[in-house]
């Protein structure tokens, strides 16, 4: 399916050239924004014909606001947002409106969070569990309780009566038990917007790998984001709290809740510059966890939901799979965005985002997104799970009715219809990878690979020296999970493109090179079995040895994506691929029984041209090398190198992949966590 939704009304000049953008020029157009009426009550009419008063902010709201300026800073929260986006935020997290044919309602006044209504049927699992008791109320909905509580010795913890609390609710609290893989250790997750890390966040979140021991690892995600792993329930409290202290949090980012805003990977450094995105996803973050507290709104969706901001002629933020995607634009004069909506991967479909034919100015963003979001509270299925994300609510609901409840929930109950597209939709993506000049003169982003996301707690802290020493303090992570450094001056170039880490990877698991092999640049792959007790095969160490090996035979005159995942809930995107992988167990070719096998899928793409790729073939992992040699030969130009050019190095990943323990069951023998030397041990 080609996604027309993203490229067929982009504009294909560069009107965005002649706009500013600085942020003082999108104050500016801000401030001279029309600012008139008041803060009202606005009727509401549901679709029973009934009349419901609901609190939204007037446009007069925003003139005091803008009063009190608009430099970034601390407002009581995590991240930082300005004055007046927190008194924005403050507004609309105080609606407690519902609309009344749906599914939800309020709880009590002590049970103050959104519940499916009473007598609600054909609820799923998840929705039974979260109705029998809500996550936020985890011990008395205490935090301070609940640290007490996560201080008790697992093995006491651990009855029948906490399974749900264990395995369930503490995944809104970005804690996530890995009962299968590594039973009594779990997996935190950030939330990190814009994928923006400082050198001391960094350092901290090394420790805590470190302090995981032998069973501790992270990952980079594919939504710009840290997964730390070996992390003991125990230990978390005193986690929490150094967090806390540096600016960071895990609240809210796993389960039915908002994932991690993504932006463009070099927002305010890039030269082709549509928008900044790091404020924006700031401010979306900051609404969404209502200051770090859990926002009792919208911690009970259907399902998990996407969004990003795009900020660039290069689509980095992938809009086409996000459930909301900001897309720059104009409309008489002033900058905003057009809206795209329902993208979405699961086990049994995949959708790309389609416009809703809406233009929302920068003052309304969070409305935008609130009226969505709660939209789709109300009336997203409970039912089946692999039927309650938000683009089966809209074809449910039909398009327009959808639309139409937006909408209502609007200021004023104005959707203004989509503005002029300022992404050029002929622009070719820029590889970020390399050393590339910013728009500040003298300074460069050097963007390094990170083979499959695996980082550890030796290359987090090198990674800290290297943004202190050579940059400005700063790590981007990207959504194929790699790392971006930023502000190198021109003089530091030289020497930071000997470090260690960026050329030999001696001392560290891998080398995180600036100019990688055509596959490994673009490798993005799953958690796999290790960690994750859905997947049916280990992906990352398999997908690095299969890059490798086929880089060491082989001659190639285009970069080639390939993505890999464990299971059909595709988190490792293979839809998205030139060729995907996706796990299965498969007949085995030389004997009786099954081996670990994937899903071949051809024909995925992204940016302009984005397409969902399909299922071609199956294959056992242990005849991969050969299958794909062919295949790439076939359908990318690639051809096989001659064996009297190969190097000893070459040599080495042939021998690895013959030498890769298949059908192990992932483990640290496969690719060790914490650890330093090879991603596979022989």
């Amino acid at each position: 399916m080609t996604m027309m939704s993203v490229s067929a009304r982009a504009a294909r000049t560069k009107a965005a050239a002649s706009r500013p953008s600085s942020d003082e020029g999108r104050v500016a157009r801000y401030r001279s924004s029309s600012i008139n009426g008041a803060a009202r009550l606005v009727q509401m009419r549901s679709a029973g014909g009934k009349n419901k008063n609901a609190y939204f902010l007037g446009l007069g709201s925003l003139k005091k606001m803008l009063s009190r300026g608009t430099a970034a800073k601390k407002s009581g929260g995590i991240f930082p947002v300005s004055d007046a986006t927190a008194e924005v935020i403050k507004d609309i997290n105080s609606n407690k409106y519902i609309n009344e044919d749906g599914r939800v309602e309020w709880g009590d006044k002590k049970n103050g969070f959104v519940k499916v209504k009473d007598g609600e049927k054909k609820l799923n699992n998840f929705e039974k569990t979260k109705l029998e008791k809500n996550p936020m109320l985890l011990n008395e909905g205490s935090m301070k309780a609940l640290m007490k509580w996560m201080k008790t010795p697992f093995e006491e913890l651990d009855k029948k009566e906490n399974g749900s609390d264990i395995d369930v609710r503490l995944k809104w609290f970005g804690l996530f038990h890995r009962r299968k893989q590594q039973y009594g250790k779990f997996m935190m997750r950030l939330k990190l917007p814009n994928g923006i890390v400082s050198s001391e966040q960094m350092r901290t979140l090394a420790k805590i790998v470190e302090d995981a021991g032998t069973g501790g690892c992270g990952d980079i995600t594919t939504r710009q984001n840290f997964q730390l792993r070996g992390i003991s329930l125990d230990e978390f409290p005193d986690i929490y709290d150094r967090l806390i202290d540096c600016n960071l949090t895990t609240i809210q980012s796993g389960m039915d809740n908002v994932r991690n805003a993504v932006g463009s990977p070099i927002a305010g450094v890039d030269p082709m510059e549509i928008v900044d995105t790091i404020p924006v996803c700031n401010d979306l973050t900051e609404y969404v966890i209502d200051f770090g507290k859990m926002n009792q709104r919208i911690a009970n969706l259907p399902r998990k939901w996407n969004v990003c901001v795009v900020g660039s002629h290069d689509l980095y933020e992938h809009p086409h799979i996000n459930d909301l995607a900001y897309m720059p634009a104009e409309k008489d004069g002033k900058f905003g965005y057009n809206l795209l909506v329902g993208g979405f991967f699961s086990a049994t479909a995949c959708e790309e985002a389609i416009p809703l034919d809406a233009f929302v100015p920068e003052e309304h963003v969070l409305h935008a997104c609130d009226a969505i979001l709660t939209t789709f509270r109300d009336f997203g299925a409970r039912s089946g799970r692999q039927k309650c994300r938000m683009m089966w609510l809209i074809k449910d609901m039909g398009f327009e009715n959808f639309r139409d409840e937006v909408k209502k929930r609007m200021p004023g109950q104005k959707l203004e219809t989509e503005g002029k597209d300022l992404v050029d939709s002929s622009h070719k993506r820029r590889d970020y990878h390399g050393v590339h000049k910013q728009k500040q003169e003298g300074l460069n982003y050097v963007g390094l690979n990170v083979p499959t996301g695996r980082v550890q707690a030796a290359d987090m802290y090198e990674m800290a020296r290297l943004a202190d020493e050579y940059g400005s303090g700063e790590v981007r992570l990207t959504v194929e999970q790699n790392y971006i450094l930023p502000n190198v001056p021109d003089e530091k170039v030289e020497a930071l493109l000997k470090e260690p880490l960026l050329t030999t990877g001696e001392g560290f698991a891998s080398a995180f090179k600036p100019n990688p092999g055509r596959l490994v640049k673009d490798l993005v792959a799953c958690t796999g079995n290790q960690f994750c007790g859905l997947a049916f095969i280990e992906t990352k160490a398999t997908g690095k040895a299969l890059a490798e090996a086929l880089e060491a035979t082989m001659i190639f005159n285009r970069d080639v994506r390939m993505h890999w995942t464990g299971c059909p809930n595709t988190c490792g995107q293979v839809q998205v691929a030139d060729i995907g992988f996706l796990g299965c167990n498969t007949k085995n070719p030389n004997g009786k029984g099954t081996v670990d096998g994937v899903k071949i899928f051809l024909g995925g793409n992204i940016g302009h041209e984005a397409e969902l790729g399909t299922q071609v073939d199956q294959v056992a992992c242990m005849e991969l090398l050969e299958y794909t040699q062919k295949l790439l030969m076939k359908d990318f130009g690639a051809r096989m190198k001659p064996k009297r050019t190969m190097t000893e190095e070459d040599e080495a990943a042939v021998k690895r992949w013959e030498e890769f323990p298949f059908n192990t069951g992932g483990g640290p023998e496969v690719f060790p966590a914490n650890g330093n030397g090879d991603y596979v041990k022989q």
